[in-house]
């Protein structure tokens, strides 16, 4: 599965962004703001963005004064596209971006202030051992922040995620994506993807405390919160 992912995310990385503002109509960028925030309230001297895709956590945590930032991710293509963008906006100096797997990370015990990952979680081949791992980088307190896709309760909003997923997700990729296979996994993986009270037990057997949610969009994403 993994070398499928990797494979998957370097053929979709021109489109990627493009095609993320669609299905989310922006309100992305407002969630990840709000993952910026809650890093500058925590006074972080080192944050590692897993999963970091094209880096727009990466690049938006620079908002944080003096504070290392790096960002790592499976996929060598989507990296290019952050370089990039990092490049374009003169940040070489403050965002680092690292070829690396979360399952097995190069870092130090208790090296991380604060780690991020934004719609990344649910494409982990192996989720304890990611967590595992994450717990293992993070400072004693700690901070984890995650982004993920989510199921509304309610039944009526419900029917219209369903429909959305199925049908305005994979039309988005049908159109503009050379890989139609990579949007039918993801609406799939979103839709299966443990969420909310599961998510937060799935937390808590990696050892994470105080775990809080934040639903947006009337469920169909949530911020979770942990310390180690």
């Amino acid at each position: 599965m993994k070398n499928q992912i990797r494979i998957m995310f370097n053929s979709i990385y021109e489109e990627y962004d493009l095609i993320n503002n669609l299905i989310t109509f922006g309100l992305h960028k407002n969630w990840k703001k709000q993952i910026v925030d809650i890093s500058r309230s925590l006074n972080p001297k080192r944050i590692l963005d897993v999963a970091t895709g094209t880096a727009d956590i990466a690049i938006a945590l620079t908002k944080i004064k003096n504070c290392e930032i790096i960002g790592m991710d499976l996929s060598s293509n989507m990296l290019d596209i952050g370089d990039k963008k990092i490049k374009d906006l003169g940040l070489q100096q403050r965002v680092i971006l690292e070829l690396g797997d979360v399952e097995n990370l190069k870092y130090n015990d208790n090296y991380f202030d604060v780690v991020t990952v934004g719609y990344g979680v649910r494409n982990f081949e192996n989720l304890k051992k990611s967590l595992d791992e994450i717990y293992r980088v993070l400072k004693k307190n700690g901070t984890l922040i995650i982004l993920e896709t989510s199921v509304p309760k309610n039944k009526i909003i419900k029917l219209f995620y369903n429909f959305f997923t199925k049908f305005y997700v994979k039309l988005i990729g049908l159109i503009l994506s050379k890989n139609f296979e990579a949007y039918s996994y993801l609406q799939k993986s979103a839709s299966n993807f443990p969420h909310g009270h599961e998510f937060i037990n799935i937390l808590k057997n990696s050892k994470f405390t105080n775990i809080s949610q934040d639903i947006k969009l009337f469920g169909a994403s949530t911020i979770y919160v942990a310390n180690r």
